[in-house]
């Protein structure tokens, strides 16, 4: 039977790195392999990605499409079976919705879509709703705040911004 302290690597399953440029008694010394002059025998040769021997490469034959907003606003989306968890009567904002695990990861606002049905009466707090969604709650009973979305909060931007542009004098010595 096989151990982990009498086990061995299968014969021929490995080789020893080749050496090159450490002498002519090694047989890899002098040019090291690489053969006289030219630019493969060069440093710094076309061994990168996207290469192909001087012809225009994909990546620039092909053209460029698409655009994504360093400014865009991400929804983390509840849908209404979603809701369907929490008690009669209660409040679902964004807090109990992180607690359910019903929203995870980065986000800059909640929105709620109008998938799946509601039964129970609950106030929904949300930056954006969907009309179906706001339809939905209402019609159980349910009311409906919808928040003010705050890209972020304004001591964080005081603070990022303070001293900006401010030269400090300098200490007499």
């Amino acid at each position: 039977m096989t151990t982990l302290n009498n086990l061995k690597r299968p014969a021929g399953s490995w080789h020893r790195k080749k050496r090159v440029g450490r002498g002519q008694g090694s047989g890899l010394g002098k040019t090291a392999g690489r053969g006289g002059k030219g630019q493969k025998a060069r440093s710094g040769n076309m061994r990168f990605e996207g290469f192909e021997g001087g012809q225009s490469p994909l990546q620039r034959r092909l053209p460029k499409f698409g655009f994504i907003s360093p400014n865009r606003t991400i929804y983390a989306v509840v849908n209404l079976a979603d809701l369907e968890a929490f008690d009669a009567g209660a409040t679902v904002d964004e807090a109990a919705l992180k607690t359910r695990g019903l929203v995870k990861g980065r986000y800059d606002g909640v929105k709620v879509l109008g998938n799946g049905t509601l039964t129970k009466k609950l106030t929904v707090r949300a930056h954006k709703l969907s009309a179906t969604a706001r339809e939905a709650v209402e019609k159980a009973g349910g009311s409906v705040e919808e928040l003010p979305l705050v890209a972020h909060k304004p001591e964080s931007a005081a603070k990022a911004h303070a001293g900006k542009g401010v030269k400090k004098a300098k200490a007499k010595s």
